[in-house]
């Protein structure tokens, strides 16, 4: 089989504006609004880190909005989200307390201890991985409620490197478990390009291994995310099992801090950054 991403790997494709005809005006304004809110929030982040100000690590997701903002449209309060370490959009997409945010643990914490039960958002969590079993967990207790709720995991393609994840799609599986798995494809793991990792650059290939239902989008098309996260979610809603969604996209800033890093690894020339940026999911 081809597990190849093929265009949707290449930064000089899929940089056009997005086609909007048809789609409801309200939901796109809104789509809009939260990718921006994003967008300025973690500037603004990357300012305070610059000055000193912040402390803390701060790991920023600068061109990854859309992957949040159209999942998070097709969920509901009730549901439980679980995000890793570069979680400020999985957060605020919710349209949880971006004031909370910036005082995370009174100041003392950062984006890895982010909470907002209220909204649906259940934690931020620093170990890699360590979102799927959660998430896993929160899914076999919302089946057991019976109230149609799910749980969504989200990790990046580094992730799918950890063991865990491996078990955890097998168990879901099994148990059938109404769980999104959310792979957030940004062909990065810390400094190294999958290429250097994994023997295709396709991670959909580990849920399709366990019969869980895929789907394969670009990540910086709002309306694509969107359609694919209502398919899963709602399949796995009505008892149909785990989905998983991989979103293809790019962090414009390096692993951590506010800095691109584009004296590191293996794709990421100025040039290239350059490219990926014209993809940018606000712009577009």
């Amino acid at each position: 089989m081809n597990h190849s991403l093929g265009t949707l790997a290449d930064p000089a494709e899929y940089n056009a504006r997005l086609a909007l005809d048809n789609q409801p005006t309200e939901a796109l304004l809104d789509a809009l609004k939260s990718m921006l809110r994003i967008r300025f929030a973690e500037e603004a982040v990357a300012e305070l880190s610059i000055s000193g100000e912040a402390k803390c690590p701060c790991h920023l997701g600068i061109g990854q909005e859309a992957v949040a903002v159209g999942i998070s449209s097709q969920l509901r309060a009730s549901d439980r989200v679980f995000g890793g370490h570069r979680s400020h959009s999985h957060y605020l997409a919710l349209g949880a307390c971006l004031n909370k945010m910036m005082a995370a643990s009174r100041g003392m914490g950062g984006s890895m201890h982010l909470f907002a039960p209220e909204a649906g958002f259940h934690g931020s969590v620093p170990i890699v991985g360590a979102t799927i079993p959660i998430a896993a967990g929160a899914a076999l207790a919302a089946k057991m409620d019976g109230n149609g709720d799910v749980a969504v995991g989200y990790f990046g393609d580094g992730a799918c490197e950890e063991g865990v994840m491996h078990e955890t799609l097998n168990m879901a599986a099994v148990m059938q478990l109404p769980c999104l798995f959310v792979v957030e494809n940004n062909l990065y793991s810390s400094h190294l390009d999958i290429g250097l990792r994994q023997p295709a650059n396709s991670v959909a290939r580990f849920a399709e291994a366990n019969c869980i239902a895929t789907r394969v989008v670009d990540g910086n098309d709002v309306v694509a995310v969107r359609h694919a996260a209502g398919e899963l979610i709602e399949a796995t809603r009505r008892g149909d099992g785990p989905g998983f969604l991989e979103a293809v996209t790019f962090r414009w800033r390096g692993h951590v801090g506010p800095n691109e890093d584009i004296d590191v690894g293996v794709q990421r020339a100025p040039e290239v950054l350059a490219a990926w940026k014209k993809r940018d999911p606000v712009a577009r």
